[in-house]
């Protein structure tokens, strides 16, 4: 069972935070100071890795789940557990066991943290700032948690191995109410800004503000959203006070060098120097944004000189729907989200494998473009460079509009200033308009299952595909997590 955190932990490294760490996480109770402490620090952040790294990320595992794509990939078995989340079929068998066990890996890493640095000898600024930091990345490791899954352990010390069969699950309220604590406290002492050249990927008072939004959205606290995300978001269209903006131009956000951008509040950083092959696979060592790999087109090749000059070893997952393309059509984001390979196989200017439930168009916002090729001596497949927003701007502009009940002249300013980034007039603000533009602006970016869930829209945009009112909102608790404990399945998967 992974509660305890597998007790000996990697070394941490530098890859999903621009970081430089001076020592390895090896023990429970070495921080004899600073160095070591910071090397706590950054092997906590790595698990936000999990966005966008590895076979089991949360991007195209979240998108296989909802209306917009299917799982797609190489056929029905190319990774079972994401067919089966894609047709709604999922079960405790067939759910991967790392999207709760990394979770709680990262949990356990901020414990024992937490736990030890006490007695640190260091500046007591800095060692305030750590202690904020991995405070902000239990709260998120643990907003996922509940979300996914809603009846989970609430652990706020390390667990020891003899420990962890008797381990029970906690109310979601109790988990939540942890969440809260955790990122207010985090905002208190976190600083307002950070320099994106030398510590990009850590937590600014910024971004645990508007992750404290999104978690008082979830838990439908409607005015503590909104006030949160205000302070986030500033006057709609201009510059908060922490920074954030609308880029200018919405194709630019998927720029694989243009991290750590104006719009960018929270993102997972990714690299191409660990020079990963295929034998770091599985491992968490390869430190590259695996949804490039996974999205690009099988075996793509340019017969024309015009056409797009992408990478050709794509795996075709989470191919979009005929359904989704069709709901696209005509937006000015559609050439930065959707890339129509079946148009350009039938004007003879590609050749592509059609992998399993393909429609033809693939995710643009993650195509693996040449550009991002590694210059290095790692495999090409694991080592792209781009890095993967857990909330950007627009984001929380829909998600405060949201809050505000989706009416109001700050809702209509905050919708009005999406659209405007992209070209598009003003609509009259409204709940149906506030979804119809988050499927739009982000699309294929892991947040449209959990928004249908939310909305209380499953059944109506997943019914088709197998999901059941009562059951489906939820995943089932992995079972290799509940032989011999006290743990309980969630409902429906018993």
């Amino acid at each position: 069972m992974m509660l305890s955190a597998a007790v000996v932990l990697t070394s941490c490294k530098k890859s999903f935070v621009d970081l430089t760490p001076k020592g390895q996480f090896l023990s429970t109770n070495y921080y004899t100071d600073e160095a070591q402490a910071f090397s706590g620090v950054v092997a906590t952040y790595d698990v936000l890795r999990k966005n966008s790294g590895g076979f089991e990320n949360m991007i195209t595992f979240m998108n296989a789940g909802s209306d917009d794509q299917y799982a797609g990939g190489g056929g029905e078995t190319d990774g079972v557990g994401i067919q089966s989340f894609s047709n709604h079929t999922i079960n405790a068998d067939k759910m991967p066991g790392s999207y709760w066990n990394d979770h709680f890996q990262g949990i356990f890493r901020a414990n024992t943290l937490l736990d030890n640095i006490g007695g640190t000898q260091m500046d007591a600024a800095k060692k305030e700032r750590f202690i904020a930091e991995v405070k902000a990345l239990r709260a998120t490791y643990y907003f996922n948690l509940v979300r996914m899954f809603k009846n989970v352990p609430l652990l706020l010390h390390p667990i020891a191995t003899t420990d962890i069969y008797n381990v029970t699950q906690s109310s979601s309220d109790s988990v939540y109410a942890q969440i809260e604590k955790d990122l207010t406290e985090a905002i208190a002492v976190l600083p307002a800004t950070i320099n994106t050249s030398a510590e990009g990927g850590r937590f600014s008072k910024g971004a645990a503000t508007a992750m404290l939004g999104k978690v008082y959205l979830y838990e439908k606290k409607m005015p503590q959203a909104a006030a949160q995300f205000a302070l986030v978001n500033g006057t709609p269209g201009g510059v908060s006070q922490f920074g954030y903006s609308l880029l200018p131009n919405f194709a630019n956000l998927w720029v694989f060098s243009n991290k750590f951008n104006s719009e960018s509040i929270l993102e997972v950083t990714h690299t191409n120097a660990s020079n990963a092959d295929w034998g770091f696979w599985g491992s968490g060592a390869d430190e590259g944004n695996t949804v490039d790999q996974m999205v690009g087109p099988r075996s793509y090749s340019r017969v024309s000189p015009s056409a797009p000059d992408i990478y050709s070893g794509g795996w075709s997952f989470n191919v979009f729907t005929n359904a989704f393309v069709t709901f696209m059509q005509g937006d000015p984001r559609y050439a930065a989200t959707v890339f129509d390979a079946k148009t350009l196989a039938d004007n003879g200017q590609i050749t592509y494998i059609a992998g399993y439930q393909n429609t033809g168009y693939f995710v643009k916002k993650f195509l693996p473009n040449q550009s991002d090729r590694t210059s290095l001596a790692g495999t090409t497949e694991l080592n792209f460079q781009q890095n993967s927003y857990i909330i950007r701007l627009a984001d929380t502009y829909l998600m405060e509009a949201e809050a505000l009940g989706a009416t109001g002249t700050r809702a209509q300013a905050l919708l009005d200033a999406v659209r405007a980034r992209v070209g598009l007039p003003s609509v009259p603000v409204s709940l149906a308009a506030i979804k119809t533009e988050r499927r739009k602006e982000l699309a294929a970016e892991g947040h449209r299952f959990f928004d249908l869930v939310r909305w209380g829209d499953g059944v109506a945009a997943l019914g088709s595909r197998g999901f059941v009112a009562g059951k489906s909102e939820l995943l089932p608790i992995p079972a290799s997590e509940l032989r011999g404990t006290k743990l309980t399945q969630n409902p429906g998967y018993q």
